[in-house]
């Protein structure tokens, strides 16, 4: 047996025998799978460019991960193996991820490619277009296999869409994977691919990272390459991904960014060393409410603040310089916008009330009714609250290079204590306190970063987030560099990972 063959083996023999009749030669098949399954994507992309295996058997191994795990994860909700093998057959080994397998979360167009965004509304849409965010990612190398989990429209930091069922979560299958990149990053946690895409736009890579236990960066608002055919009034989301690894993160942003200089900043390029200099570093653990976060976040949190200073960084608490209770009534009202236009779309194409069609989820229409009782210039008045809390935020970053907070309340909660389902005004209070961290960086288009530094006495991932001033993610990737070298994370794998039940 030469090497290829003993790394190798056979796929789907190696992954779905019994453990009693799993023969010597099967065994050490076995090991040689989940050496596979632990790299990394450039790691993955090295084998195949070395002609150690063919993208076609990277292919058919993901795939294999995915009829092994999915059944109790429910992480990918749309298939397209056929037409991935078919383009692993014609590898050109052309871009850094060349032949790797990959996941685009269910609330971005793939043309051809049914794309439900979590949501009746649209569940047997299938899209007629391919944006230059996800061309660009195919450009990489990259090979898109599927689509995602994600909450209706992503409007909820939990991936439990009545439409497409809960996600759940690697580490402990009764827990959420947070939302709204929540089957991308079950995706990655689980060991099914090396990295999946993600999107956010209140935290939804970065809360995703945090329960999943991920590396998980929102870049800066207009850094990114186009997904959608026109900009909306208050959009607010960015797209990038979840990954294992400081580097594959880094790679693909370096090719998904805007390089022509239409973009809000110059190119960034691909970040590949440790961080050298030395940084002040604001931190509290307190959220924009000026309440703490449970005991556990908060020992995590300080932890990771004493690692810092540990690599000689200075740490200075400071308070949150953002009074919480105006900025969640101005980011609500901007996320509920949305909520209200669907509303309006399906009430205008039904005839009847949203409510009575059972098209749209509780917590979307409740969503509605808030931004519908609003004044007719609230979401001028939240946006020019935005660009005030931008003037505060950067006030921040005049004194300070890098901005350290928890990326959540809590650990990651279970499921269904964050359902759509849940009575609108009891959802809303838990999910405004859950989630009180990340949105800032969204409004003010700050890029930052979650972490996994952390876990709690359960095993349950803990992140934490770093942020930056715009257009700094090179800083954000080389501290987050450091980091991985300082408490590495490569070797943590969750419960429910292939590698632990291959």
């Amino acid at each position: 047996m030469d090497r290829r063959q003993f790394i190798l083996g056979s796929a789907a023999t190696a992954i779905l025998a019994s453990c009693g009749e799993i023969t010597t030669q099967n065994n050490r098949q076995n090991n040689g799978l989940q050496e596979l399954a632990g790299l990394d994507g450039l790691g993955l992309a090295e084998k195949i460019k070395k002609s150690d295996l063919s993208a076609r058997e990277a292919m058919e191994m993901a795939i294999a991960r995915i009829e092994r795990l999915d059944g109790s994860i429910n992480a990918v909700v749309t298939r397209i193996f056929e037409q991935a093998l078919a383009r692993a057959d014609n590898n050109n080994g052309q871009g850094p991820f060349a032949g790797v397998p990959y996941l685009l979360k269910d609330l971005l167009d793939y043309k051809g490619v049914r794309l439900t965004q979590g949501s009746h509304t649209s569940a047997s849409h299938i899209s007629d277009w391919t944006p230059p965010y996800v061309a660009a990612t195919e450009a990489s190398g990259l090979n898109i296999m599927g689509k995602t989990n994600t909450p209706e429209y992503g409007l909820l930091a939990t991936t439990e869409s009545l439409l497409l069922g809960a996600c759940h979560n690697p580490w402990n299958l009764s827990h959420s994977t947070g939302g709204s990149s929540g089957g991308s990053a079950a995706a990655v946690a689980s060991g099914m691919v090396p990295l999946a895409q993600a999107s956010d736009g209140g935290g939804s890579i970065r809360i995703p990272a945090s329960c999943c236990g991920l590396f998980g960066l929102k870049p800066s608002r207009g850094r990114m390459q186009q997904t959608s055919r026109a900009a909306l009034p208050g959009d607010i989301g960015v797209r990038h991904c979840v990954s294992r690894s400081v580097r594959d993160s880094a790679m693909l942003f370096a090719h998904t960014e805007v390089q022509d200089g239409t973009g809000a900043f110059a190119p960034t390029g691909f970040i590949k060393d440790p961080l050298k200099k030395r940084l002040k570093i604001a931190f509290h653990t307190r959220n924009y409410y000026g309440d703490e976060p449970d005991a556990e976040v908060k020992n995590a949190l300080e932890e990771t603040a004493a690692l810092c200073a540990d690599l000689d960084h200075e740490i200075i608490e400071v308070p949150n310089p953002v009074n919480g209770q105006q900025f969640i009534d101005a980011f609500l009202t901007v996320w509920a916008s949305g909520p209200a236009g669907l509303k309006a779309a399906v009430e205008a194409q039904s005839g009847k009330a949203a409510a009575e069609t059972g098209l749209l989820e509780p917590w979307t229409l409740g969503l509605a009714d808030y931004f519908l009782q609003k004044p007719a210039n609230a979401l001028e008045e939240a946006l020019d609250f935005f660009n005030q809390a931008t003037r505060q935020v950067a006030g921040l970053f005049e004194q300070y290079d890098v901005w350290l907070t928890p990326v959540l309340k809590s650990t990651p909660p279970l499921l269904g204590e964050q359902s759509p389902s849940v009575p609108f005004e009891t959802l809303y209070e838990r999910t405004v306190e859950y989630v009180s961290y990340t949105p800032l960086h969204n409004a003010t288009g700050t890029p930052a970063m979650s972490v996994p530094l952390g876990w709690s006495k359960a095993g349950l991932p803990i992140g934490s987030q770093f942020a930056a001033p715009l257009g700094q993610e090179g800083l954000l990737f080389a501290l987050a560099y450091e980091l991985e070298l300082a408490r590495p994370w490569k070797d943590k794998w969750a419960p429910n990972a292939f590698i632990n039940l291959a």
